[in-house]
């Protein structure tokens, strides 16, 4: 167990690494956070529970452009290294800042593609039909 001084000095690095000011620290967890305050406060989470895994579904919802960019930078520190990260979204715009190693396409509930990031381009423009052609 962290004592309180070690526990700061546990989180000091991952507020740097994500780009986060340390005021958060003197807030109550989500109490008048704004939507992209508040998905940075979850990205803080998953990086101080340091897990090999991580589902991160919708985490573009709600999101204005700039904390989408945020957010999509946070991220992208945690999928550094040997961590898994599962990203779940309907958004191509996502993609552009995360580049995914893999993209899983699902549909009524079962993947019915798997490859590259193109997929989801391909999708973005021309819809499930774009894939089965």
């Amino acid at each position: 167990l962290f004592r309180s001084l070690e526990f700061y000095g546990f989180l000091t690095p991952k507020l740097e690494q994500l780009n986060m000011d340390p005021s958060f620290l003197a807030r109550n967890v989500n109490e008048g956070f704004s939507g992209g305050e508040k998905k940075r406060n979850e990205i803080l989470q998953l990086a101080v529970m340091e897990s090999e895994m991580s589902i991160l579904d919708e985490i573009d919802s709600g999101l204005d452009v700039d904390a989408l960019r945020d957010v999509a930078a946070a991220v992208n520190v945690l999928k550094e290294g040997d961590k898994g990260l599962l990203l779940i979204t309907h958004y191509q715009r996502l993609l552009d800042a995360i580049h995914p190693d893999f993209v899983h396409v699902m549909q009524k509930g079962k993947i019915v593609q798997t490859g590259d990031v193109s997929i989801a381009q391909k999708l973005e423009e021309g819809g499930f039909e774009a894939l089965a052609a």
